[in-house]
């Protein structure tokens, strides 16, 4: 058996070595391969984000994203297979191939895109006031907003945009259901809080009070997975088209927020 020499074999491994980042993604299957090869979409969430991902009364995950996951995961012919994971790892794993996408209202930022693809946007989110339910005063924009008292959860991204209105006094609380009950009672003006979760907070604390004036600038989340998967993107964007065009996902969205989300709120 022949054999190369030493110094010849060392220059040809350190030029593989050299070679192989250039050549691994374009060996790599795409993703949609994979999925259909497996007859799987593995689909991860936190499973403690009501109302868009948790565990009911009976353990069964739950909510928003999770029913919108099977519905994507029907539309591509696949089953869907859930894991539940913590926010702080959550895009780790993606990362590391344990699952194929994440549906748990990901913001689709500039720095996440360095490193994932992501669908077309699936849900559009707006901070939005809070007023009680027999308010008539006009509260629509920052202005009108001067001069009252504001409530929300401390340390959260409401709570700096409240401080950034001239003239409001901004009252922090533990949570929603402390600054809703203040509201109820009039002991604040209005609160803020992401205009998804209103009807929700609004149902369990069964409170008087409703939805108000969009306020701030909306975000949208779409579904990040890996980079390099050309098909993948394409076969989840078609997806996510065919529930808007079918009426699957207005309907799994009212059944969830009272609203289209993929749209706008409607101006009140």
């Amino acid at each position: 058996m022949r054999t190369l020499p030493v110094r010849r074999l060392a220059a040809l491994l350190l030029a593989g070595a050299a070679l192989a980042p250039v050549l691994t993604p374009a060996l790599a299957a795409d993703l949609l391969d994979e999925a259909k090869a497996r007859g799987t979409l593995r689909i991860a969430c936190e499973g403690t984000y009501p109302p868009f991902n948790y565990r009911d009364e009976k353990g069964q995950l739950t909510g928003f994203d999770v029913e919108i996951g099977r519905a994507l995961a029907a539309k591509l012919g696949l089953k869907p297979e859930f894991t539940t994971t913590e926010w702080s790892g959550i895009l780790a794993g993606l990362q590391a191939g344990k699952y194929d996408v994440i549906v748990n209202q990901v913001a689709a930022t500039d720095k996440r895109r360095e490193t994932f693809d992501f669908s077309e946007p699936y849900v559009i989110s707006y901070p939005q006031l809070i007023v009680r339910a027999n308010e008539t005063r006009k509260l629509d924009t920052a202005a009108d907003l001067a001069g009252k008292k504001i409530g929300v959860g401390q340390g959260s991204n409401y709570a700096e945009l409240a401080k950034g209105i001239a003239g409001a006094e901004v009252r922090t609380y533990p949570g929603a259901p402390e600054y809703l009950q203040d509201l109820a009672t009039g002991r604040i003006d209005a609160a803020i809080n992401d205009s998804l979760l209103i009807p929700y907070l609004r149902a369990q604390t069964k409170l008087p009070v409703k939805a108000g004036a969009a306020i701030g600038k909306p975000e949208s989340n779409a579904i990040p997975f890996r980079k390099g998967s050309p098909k993948f993107k394409q076969a989840i964007d078609q997806a996510l088209a065919g529930l808007k065009a079918d009426g699957s996902y207005a309907k799994i969205s009212k059944q969830w927020f009272e609203r289209d989300v993929s749209q706008p709120p409607a101006a009140r």
